[in-house]
């Protein structure tokens, strides 16, 4: 039976990625964020649990893929094509049943991150780190752009619903998930400063914008995930030019 639990917690990510998505197109985004930090948990824990009970397989990782593919693949584009729907999005005049066509280029995101998790699970770089964004992250930064819109967060409501802005940020966040820009994990090998510089500096810009701005917090953090991977990459660069870019050196 031990072999099968952590194909239940991938089975709950999905579940809760489904139930994420009803409520995203029903505009309750408070449950929706609560089911999609469900859909996290389990799936950080189904790799956990694996390799704790030493029953990793070539079955759980494809599945774990797929129940990714709608809990952080269909579920940002569903944000960015709720935001696009209709300016009332945070009104009560707004009506979530009705279809925009203008609006469906945000599932371009969802075909991107399919291409990010097949090629995921076929390169042998990313087994410590990864190469491009990650797309719970990318999920994370669309999650705290919906309430930026929605708590109108320093005034960038009336931005963060212009169709320019959001026509501009699907290639852009298409395009960082299949990067082959180096991005660091939060997997460290202990508690020590020396090699986790980058994991300790971003685990305190995010502790300190998730207290500051509460969800909307997300969309900085991820913005500061990536000038942060981007400045590390130069800074490598520079210092060992020999190394290319997505090496895992």
């Amino acid at each position: 039976m031990k072999k099968h639990i952590p194909n239940i917690l991938t089975l709950l990510n999905l579940f809760c990625g489904c139930c994420a998505l009803v409520c995203i197109f029903s505009t309750d985004f408070e449950t929706a964020t609560l089911f999609l930090l469900f859909s996290g948990l389990c799936d950080f824990l189904d790799g956990f649990v694996a390799r704790l009970l030493k029953v990793k397989s070539e079955f759980g990782k494809e599945v774990d893929s797929l129940a990714d593919m709608v809990s952080f693949g269909v579920v940002p584009g569903a944000i960015v094509y709720m935001l696009l729907h209709d300016p009332q999005l945070t009104s009560d005049l707004y009506n979530p049943l009705s279809i925009n066509y203008l609006a469906m280029p945000a599932f371009i995101i969802s075909a991107f991150s399919c291409y990010r998790l097949a090629k995921f699970n076929l390169d042998t770089r990313q087994t410590e780190s990864f190469i491009g964004l990650n797309t719970p992250t990318n999920t994370m930064f669309f999650i705290g752009l919906l309430y930026i819109a929605k708590e109108n967060i320093f005034g960038l409501s009336d931005t963060v619903l212009s169709p320019a802005f959001l026509y501009s940020i699907i290639p852009i966040s298409s395009y960082l998930l299949i990067s082959e820009i180096p991005m660091f994990s939060m997997k460290a090998k202990g508690l020590s400063w020396k090699g986790n510089e980058a994991r300790f500096i971003f685990l305190a810009v995010t502790i300190s914008s998730l207290f500051w701005l509460k969800w909307a917090g997300l969309a900085f953090v991820v913005v500061f995930y990536i000038i942060l991977n981007l400045f590390l990459t130069l800074f490598k660069s520079k210092t060992n030019p020999s190394i290319p870019i997505g090496s895992k050196r």
